[in-house]
């Protein structure tokens, strides 16, 4: 266990919690950093720190003294790169001796700008940590569409009958744990994909098996999606989905899950198991 605590950016968010339950349950000391004001939002036992990553200010505080640090910038945010050059930089300052970032699978794929995004931003940590540096690039997880599916209807502005190789994210928490705590695996780039390449329609299918109920399923326009779900996003959040929508026509996103199952050391985690972990909590009654 390596001194010092562990620095969580993005804690408050989904990919966040997980990260910091994860590094609470090996033992870990985590700060997590959470927007001014929004102190209250960080995950239990960890130790809160303000920072706002569009200036920068906090930044150096919460570094200070830290063994490492998880950088997850908030989700297609148009300033990502000046994000990571400004944690990059503060890392240098700071003397910082691990950074593990998480990036996205297929970062070069010029069809979709946030993932372009990340790319770039892996090149600018590159140039800035002085430290140890792991880039993780993971898959759409299980957990984006699992609530959907929980709740009998699933509505898609692209293809249904194209394939994914979604994760679950516990899987990718507990490969992220692994990595902050080993700053020896400098330079890694791991890909963390799951097991099957399915379509969402089959992944509704298996969910009305392993749940034992039907769930609907509707495929829409990006056009109604924008003036539906998508009105509330700033604009630049609803051009970079709309871009991913129209990759998602084409092909989905599908990798190898090769790199996940030797970091794991088992088999990843299946649709149908997160489906049924998932359902089994859903029909607890309340404690």
């Amino acid at each position: 266990m390596p001194t010092g605590p562990v620095l969580v950016v993005g804690a408050a968010g989904k990919t966040g919690r997980a990260v910091c339950g994860a590094l609470l349950s090996r033992g870990a000391a985590v700060r997590a950093a959470v927007r001014p004001g929004r102190e209250a939002s960080a995950p239990a036992g960890t130790e809160p720190v303000a920072v706002d990553l569009t200036d920068g200010r906090g930044l150096d505080a919460a570094l200070a003294g830290c063994a490492a640090t998880y950088h997850l910038a908030p989700n297609v945010h148009p300033d990502e790169v000046g994000i990571a050059e400004r944690v990059g930089d503060a890392a240098r300052r700071t003397g910082l001796r691990h950074l593990v970032f998480h990036s996205v699978l297929h970062p070069d794929d010029v069809r979709m700008p946030h993932h372009l995004r990340k790319g770039v931003a892996e090149r600018a940590l590159r140039q800035r940590v002085s430290g140890s540096l792991v880039v993780l690039r993971p898959s759409a997880y299980h957990e984006n569409l699992l609530p959907q599916v929980l709740d009998g209807a699933v509505a898609l502005p692209y293809s249904a009958d194209t394939p994914f190789t979604t994760v679950a994210l516990a899987d990718v928490a507990e490969v992220a744990a692994t990595a902050l705590l080993d700053p020896a695996r400098d330079g890694e780039v791991q890909d963390l994909v799951g097991l099957e390449a399915l379509t969402t329609r089959e992944m509704v299918a298996r969910a009305e098996q392993v749940l034992g109920r039907p769930v609907r399923l509707t495929v829409g326009t990006p056009g109604a999606w924008a003036a539906g779900p998508g009105a509330d996003l700033p604009a630049s959040a609803r051009e970079a989905l709309a871009a991913m929508f129209a990759a998602y026509d084409e092909d989905g996103l599908v990798g190898d899950p090769a790199a996940l199952t030797a970091l794991l050391g088992r088999r990843p985690t299946s649709w149908a198991e997160t489906l049924a972990a998932a359902g089994t909590a859903s029909a607890l009654p309340p404690s």
